[in-house]
Parts: structure tokens; sequence; C-alpha cells
């Protein structure tokens, strides 16, 4: 019997043991790594040190984007001294003196809805200046407080929206880059967070003699863009009056340098102001220059005709033999656009005249392969990798989806779709004596550490022969000294460039009184500073490209052909 219970206690010991052995092994092998987390949570307290966001310059180094000083109001309610309506009469008549304020009875009301939660810790309010921080903290209210948040400050207000971008807040609540370069660039420019480490006592309390151990904040780099301010003025500001003028519901407006692809100018309206962002519809965000597509029209009928030089089936004096009236393919017909037809007329009077029938023959003489190699070479179809975060691009249709009628209205720019800036980019071929070259708006992107920096990458290829370009610019200066925008252009700027009117397709079909009006062009044609397109979405004064988008066109060009000094 006293041998029977010795056994029974020794197994009782010998499964203690093993019990204990295996916690051990469970606190030290399976669970260490997650116990030595919090044991190190529990002894040291963490703290993320934001880090500035990087700022943008023009290329004069004129700041157009800074960081200004703002503050997160806060309050911790078991702090908090009288009621929640006594809280929100004394602080909402403050807050309403700034000026991305709600009303003053929306704002009370908001306040309420946020007090009434379960969390003891309530925001009552972000962005907020450093005047209205001392105005509240006067009102000596327990339980408040505030901590700094930079925000973004715009010297030039909203002169460069769509091409800059906002500051937002992601959804963990972090500053986010969205829209434009602040969206393209958002990894440079944010930097890299700080992480301050302190000890703390076994109550919590930070340990005084403790040493504090501090990972250094990375502040994020800066931009220096291409951008030139005072053509960025002339280009808003005459844009804005064209829309007024005309009476157009928008209109875009870009300009490149034609040797380095940089953007110099670049302007859309509607537009919204940056640092009061969400004021504004969110449809406004997308630059239209590189997110928005368009149907072209006669703008595109110079990648057709350059084409066709290229490829040696026509010649600048090779006549048009299907000129002396429409032209019927299937059950549909082609015709001028203003019902006058030149018979045996020239290559260079078919884009004088901007004649669609002698753009269907031209197409015809290519024939589909060729014509599709061609404008897929201009980079038409795919992305010019311009620094904006939102740019699309729609692919071009495989080539046994094109029917003979496709390739018919392809020739003068219907039925393709493209960008604003596949526009600027591909012409610029033309002024760059063939060689195509990825348009940029960022020049350098440097830290303030130190003097190093570096350029982005942009595609630079060859395109077209120096002899087709010579030939195009000869027939593209033909066409603005002698075509119907020709009452406008300024007397002493030799421009090469082109007029286009293209309908707005609705639901299937083409809306015979919308139109998107458009002129594009380079000058001064012989040595090309700059290549500028303007566009005119439904003016209301005249559809045509040449009574509203040309000689607005040549109104922004003489302007900056004398501040250049081109003239």
């Amino acid at each position: 019997m006293t041998k029977s219970r010795f056994s029974i206690l020794l197994l009782l010991l010998l499964a203690f043991n093993l019990t204990v052995s295996a916690r051990f092994f469970y606190w030290q092998v399976v669970a260490g790594e997650e116990l030595a987390v919090a044991a190190q949570q529990q002894r040291f307290q963490f703290a993320e040190v934001t880090a500035s966001r990087g700022e943008i310059f023009s290329s004069d180094s004129y700041p157009l984007v800074l960081n200004k000083p703002a503050f997160l109001i806060y309050v911790y309610l078991p702090h908090l001294k009288g009621t929640i309506d006594s809280l929100t009469d004394k602080i909402v008549p403050v807050l309403d003196h700034e000026k991305n304020s709600s009303p003053a009875a929306d704002l009370k009301k908001e306040i309420k809805e946020r007090l009434s939660g379960k969390s003891k810790w309530v925001i009552l309010r972000r962005r907020i200046n450093e005047k209205t921080k001392k105005e509240i903290e006067n009102l000596e209210i327990n339980g408040l407080g505030f901590e700094r948040e930079d925000i973004r400050d715009y010297p030039e207000a909203s002169m460069a929206a769509h091409l800059l971008g906002f500051v937002g807040r992601d959804q963990s609540g972090k500053p986010k880059g969205y829209f434009g370069l602040e969206g393209f660039y958002n990894q440079q420019l944010s930097g890299s967070p700080g992480l301050l480490i302190e000890e703390k006592n076994v109550f919590g309390k930070p340990i005084i003699s403790a040493n504090r151990v501090k990972e250094t904040m990375r502040p994020g780099l800066n931009l220096q863009l291409y951008l030139d301010r005072t053509a960025q003025f002339i280009l808003a500001d005459k844009l804005k009056e064209g829309l007024e003028k005309y009476g157009a519901k928008s209109g875009w407006g870009v300009i490149i340098d034609s040797q380095t692809g940089g953007v110099l100018a670049m302007a859309s309206f509607p537009n919204y102001d940056p640092e009061l962002y969400f004021s504004f519809d969110q449809k406004l965000f997308p630059n239209p220059i590189a997110a928005e597509s368009f149907e072209p029209g006669s703008i595109f009928k110079p990648f057709v005709m350059a084409t066709a030089l290229e490829q040696g089936v026509v010649k600048p004096e090779t006549k048009c033999t299907k000129c002396s009236g429409p032209v019927k393919i299937g059950d549909d017909k082609i015709e001028t656009w203003n019902g006058q037809y030149r018979p045996n007329c020239t290559m260079r009077e078919i884009i004088q005249y901007s004649d669609n029938v002698g753009m269907v023959f031209v197409a015809q003489e290519l024939g589909k392969s060729k014509l599709l190699a061609g404008i897929k070479k201009f980079g038409f179809g795919q992305k010019t990798e311009i620094d904006l975060q939102e740019e699309n691009s729609l692919a071009i249709r495989p080539s046994n989806q094109w029917y003979p009628i496709d390739l018919a209205t392809l020739s003068f720019g219907q039925g393709i779709a493209v960008t604003p800036i596949q526009m600027v980019q591909a012409f610029n071929v033309l002024a760059n004596k063939g060689r195509l070259i990825s348009p940029k708006i960022v020049k350098r992107i440097w830290s303030n550490r130190n003097s190093h920096y570096y350029q982005p990458e942009q595609k630079n290829r060859r395109v077209l022969s120096q002899k087709t370009t010579s030939q195009m610019k000869e027939m593209l200066v033909n066409a603005v000294e002698n075509g119907e925008a020709k009452w406008a252009k300024p007397k002493k700027l030799i421009v090469a460039g082109k007029t286009g009117t293209a309908q707005i397709p609705i639901r299937g079909h083409y809306d015979k009184e919308k139109t998107i009006a458009s002129f594009i062009g380079f000058a001064p044609a012989d040595d090309p500073k700059f290549v500028m397109l303007i566009s005119l979405r439904e003016p209301s004064t005249s559809p045509w490209g040449s009574e509203t988008a040309a000689p607005l066109w040549f109104t922004i060009a003489e302007r900056l052909a004398y501040y250049w000094n081109l003239l």
C-alpha cells in the first residue's frame, strides 16, 4: 500500500515537472519573441517623429509649395470641466473665423456629434492656424490640447493646382499626396519619420536619468520644376479669358520646351484650390491634360501625313486622285468640312485646307498596317510617363478590329482617343527633328541635407527622319500662313501649326453641335523654343478651332515671344 502511494506520488511529481517544462518551453521558445516585445513595450515608450515634407520650386527657385505650421485641437473628456454645450459655445465662435470653417451652426453640430461617442480622446478640428490656437488657449479650458501638424502652403494659390496636386490623409491618418506631383512623388516628398524611444519605470513614468534613443528623422526631398512662372501666368490668365470670351465649358493648355521636353506651363479650367481641396468636387482633382482622353480631330492629321511621307507613299507635291468629291466607303460617305472640293490638290494643300477627303486618300495609300504602326511610333496608345499620378492612356485596338471606315475616320482624327499630353509629345517630334522626348515636369530632385541631386529619366528615340520633319514643318507653316486662321497669327512670329475641330461622341454617335476646338503648334518654326496645345470644350461663340482656339493660341504665343525675346 505504501509502495503504491509512493508510485502515485512519483507519477504526480513527474507530470508536474513535465507541465512546468512544457510551460517554460512555450514561454522561451514558442512565445518568446512575442513576450519579449510585450516586455519591451512595458519598459519603453515609443513616439514617432513626423518628417517634414519636401518642398516644390519653380525653375527660378521660387517656392510653389512650402510647409507652414498648423495644429490639431483635441479634448480629453475626463479632464473637461463643464458641459459639452458650454465647450462648444466657447470655441465655435473662434473656429468660425477660419477661412475653411463650416457655418457656425453646422460646426457646433459636428463637434457635438464627435463628443457624443464612446472615446475619451476626441479630435475637434484639424489644420487650425497659430492665431486661432492662441485664441483658444486664452479661453483656458481644461481638457483641451494641441498637436502640431504641418500643412502645405501655396504662395501662388491655385495657379498650378492640377500640376501640383494636394496633400490629404490616408486611412491611418498620416499625410499623403494625391494627384499631380504630390501623388506621383509622394514617397520622395514624404521622407522617413524618426523614432523617439524613452525608458519607463514600473509606474509607467519616464526615467529621467535614462538615456533617450532617437532614430534620426529624414526630411522629404525637394523638387525643382521646369515650370516658368511668367509663362504659367500668361497661359493661365489668357486661357481663363479665352473660356469666357468664347463661352467654353472647360479648356486646357500646355507648353513644353521643344529641346528638353520640360513642361514650361500647364493650366486647365475649371480648377480648384489645393489648400482647400476638401471644399471642391472630387471630379476636379485629376489633371485633364494627363487623365482626360478626347478625339483630336484635324490636329491629328499631321501624324498621318508624316507617316505617309516617311514611308515614301506620297511626297508633298503628290496629287490626290480622289479629291473631286465625297468618297464612299461601304454605306458611309466622307465629305470635306465645308463642302468644297479641290480635284488634284497636293499633299501640302490637303494640310492647308484640312481636307478630310484628301486625308482618306493618304490613309488608303498607306494601308492599315503601316498607318497603325506609324501612329504607335508617335506614342499613341501608351503613357508618356509624365510625372503626374493620374496619367491615363487608352490602348489602340488590335489590327483585326479596324475596318475601312475606321481607317478613313482615323486619318482625320476621329475614332481614336488620345490625351492632351500625348498630343504635345507627338507634335514635338515634328519640332525636334524627328526625335520623341517624353515630357517631364520635375527637372531635379535634391535633399536639404546635402547637395546631391538626380534628374528623372526620359525617353529619347528617333521616330522620323529629318527630311520628313523638314517637309512637315514647311507644310505646317504654309497651313498657318494660308489657312483658315491666318487672320489671327502674329505678323513677326513664324509658326508651324494646325487647327482642329472634333465632334464629341455621345452614346454611340457624334453630337452635331458640341465640339472640342484646338490648335497645336511650335514656334519659332526655324528654331523651335516651345510646343503648345490649346483646347476649348464646347465653345458657344463658334464651334471651329480656327475661330476660337487658334486666335487664343496666337495671343498667348505672341506674349511668350516678347517675354523670351523671340521676335
